[in-house]
């Protein structure tokens, strides 16, 4: 087993995947990656299965250096990638040397970025079925928190990537830009607990992110909304519900939050728009739009349709020029009478 070692930390960098769902009863968080489809987009790219393990950056990537030759793929916001000092694309795939350097300058646009490495991902011991990393709890990842400089995070070598002149994804991305952006969701459990004026208020208001913005959730700044009167019990919590706190400020709960909560949730952001919302800016403004939940099933499915069009693409082409077979051992001998390696 290989390593890639970590130069520098960047901001927030931690070792996700899809989450370990089915422990919230035990009070453990689903965690994962944020912007999911950026992580499984990532995998996708360097032929990994979606549960491989990505590594999470925000707002700047870190510094690594590899020590063998594999496949990387950067996917998520505008993160400015550089291998040995040139710049490279996102959502493309990139052949790395032993030695080379992956860096980022900062973002200028968006929020969450990932890379993935072929033949695998992070090869971080599993826990409780996931690689994810849960930092408030120290738990998963590599030894339950953000990486630093100086740790060696485990890989696998890879010598060759089939149909490799394919392996790139282009689609239009333009919320980045965007001054305002339309987000859709579905009513929540307690819609009908809030006033028809405060229903009306929240559907019409304009919303921004604020400077309290992590994994747990985003606290929206905007028109204060009135609260429903009654005392509630706690419930479990869904990723994308909206709660509404005591001072009338919409929480969205994320990938890190907790396990149960007593705020009314009026809406739920549907799964479609989730990776949209997570990497809006703080000067976005944001309108909910509602939407049944047909319709937001319906948005789901077309969203996954184009990342399983996208593999079943890159399958197709496998075994076209240039073909790219899994062998080590001609590389190998290579690096053993003295190639460049």
């Amino acid at each position: 087993m290989k390593i890639v070692e970590v130069l520098e930390a960047g901001l927030a960098t931690t070792i996700q995947d899809l989450g370990r769902p089915g422990y919230q009863a035990d009070g453990v968080p689903v965690s994962g990656a944020v912007d999911t489809m950026a992580h499984r987009m990532a995998n996708i790219l360097v032929g990994n299965e979606k549960e491989a393990a990505t590594l999470e950056f925000c707002m700047l990537g870190p510094k690594l250096k590899f020590t063998c030759k594999t496949f990387i793929a950067v996917t998520g916001g505008a993160s400015q990638p550089l291998i040995d000092g040139k710049p490279i694309f996102l959502n493309k795939v990139y052949s790395v040397k032993i030695g080379s350097v992956l860096s980022f300058k900062p973002m200028t646009s968006d929020r969450y970025g990932y890379i993935a490495v072929a033949n695998g991902g992070f090869l971080i011991k599993p826990l409780l079925n996931s690689r994810a990393t849960t930092v408030r709890l120290k738990l998963g990842g590599f030894k339950g928190r953000c990486v630093r400089e100086g740790d060696h995070l485990p890989i696998a070598e890879c010598f060759r990537m089939p149909s490799f002149q394919y392996r790139e994804f282009s689609h239009d991305k333009k919320s980045g830009s965007e001054r305002n952006i339309e987000i859709r969701f579905i009513k929540g459990p307690q819609w009908d607990l809030f006033t028809s004026e405060a229903q009306m208020q929240f559907c019409r208001s304009l919303f921004t992110i604020s400077q309290q913005a992590d994994r747990m959730g985003y606290r929206l700044d905007g028109e204060r909304m009135s609260v429903p009167e009654n005392n509630m019990l706690s419930e479990g919590t869904v990723l994308g519900n909206i709660q509404i706190t005591r001072d009338g400020r919409p929480i969205v709960l994320l990938a890190d939050r907790q396990t149960t909560g007593g705020y009314p949730v009026i809406a739920t952001i549907i799964a479609a728009d989730l990776s949209k919302f997570v990497q809006l800016g703080s000067q976005q403004q944001i309108h909910f739009q509602p939407v049944s939940l047909d319709k937001a099933s319906s948005a789901l499915v077309a969203q996954n349709s184009e990342l399983e069009k996208f593999n079943l693409f890159l399958e197709t082409k496998r075994y076209e020029y240039p073909i790219g077979p899994m062998r080590k051992a001609a590389p190998k001998i290579e690096i053993l009478l003295g190639g460049n390696g």
